[in-house]
């Protein structure tokens, strides 16, 4: 049903990579998020929290270059493990607080100023890459035009890249930093997840949000949702988790013929998406043009 529709889609749906080391740890979580294109300027739209990991990245590296400086000056004194305690807390490190993160924009222009618009009330925000170079993504988003189609029932799907399988990173002892590399795998694969709009969300008297059937996976935030047509609908937002109501506890059933007495509470995972209209307005707001159909 939405074969063609992803075809129009994918040249402007774009990952991003995301590596994240934790403190005290040499591991590297991996991690991904998806962006669209809205114009042929090199304006995207994600979701504000995507765009937070990404304003907050220096940040949060010079915090723990700070921590390393102080370390290192108290590493010689008597009471060094009690000092070296003291800058934890004044850093406000902890076991698996996130010390860095490094973010490449795939098919983008990694080398472009970006700038960052986030909204005010809702998980969207405007990324713009100023003097990028020739463009790596082809074509941009057609939004729809009237919302009033936007309705219970309908199909709709959302594209992006929940799952990381890129391997192009490593820890580099010699620095003690987290980097990407020329080697290894540079790409994830695209991931379609299709379900029908079953309530529109509202706050403050106005529609802002569509919940589908299925939910968004983790990657897919920032990823269109789209018709048939490949008319945008809106942007995967979050996963709302229903509680059903069918619990279960301590019943007796047989795993492999063998008595186990087990419990189940049961959700059901929704999408949430920002809707078009909330879309649309952002980037009237910020002066970014767009298309419609």
């Amino acid at each position: 049903m939405f074969v063609d529709a992803i075809e129009r889609i994918d040249p402007f749906t774009r990952p991003l990579h995301s590596i994240v080391r934790l403190y005290g740890h040499n591991e590297i979580i991996p991690g991904s998020a998806t962006l669209f294109f809205v114009n042929e300027n090199g304006c995207a739209v994600t979701c504000k929290h995507v765009a937070e990991l990404i304003t907050k990245a220096d940040t949060i590296y010079q915090n723990y270059r700070s921590f390393q400086g102080a370390r290192r000056d108290v590493l010689r004194e008597k009471d060094a493990a009690h000092r070296i305690s003291q800058l934890e807390v004044k850093f406000k490190l902890q076991s698996e607080t996130i010390i860095r993160v490094q973010n490449y924009f795939v098919g983008c222009s990694n080398d472009a100023k970006l700038t960052v618009d986030m909204h005010p009330t809702q998980d969207l925000a405007l990324l713009r890459f100023e003097g990028y170079g020739p463009s790596l993504y082809r074509s941009y988003a057609t939004f729809l035009g009237d919302s009033s189609r936007v309705k219970a029932g309908r199909s709709l799907c959302r594209l992006g890249y929940p799952f990381p399988e890129f391997t192009n990173f490593r820890y580099n002892s010699a620095t003690d930093d987290i980097e990407w590399t020329t080697t290894g795998r540079s790409t994830s694969p695209r991931f379609p997840i299709d379900g029908i709009v079953t309530r529109l969300l509202s706050e403050n008297g106005g529609i802002t949000g569509i919940e589908m059937s299925t939910p968004g996976l983790r990657g897919q935030s920032g990823g269109p949702l789209f018709d048939t047509n490949g008319l945008i609908y809106g942007m995967q937002s979050a996963t709302r988790h229903l509680h059903l109501g069918f619990d279960i506890e301590d019943r007796e059933v047989l795993v492999n013929g063998r008595k186990r007495s087990v419990s189940n509470y049961p959700f059901l995972n929704v999408g949430h998406c920002v809707h078009v209209d909330v879309i649309k307005s952002f980037l009237r707001e910020k002066g970014v043009k767009y298309y419609e159909g």
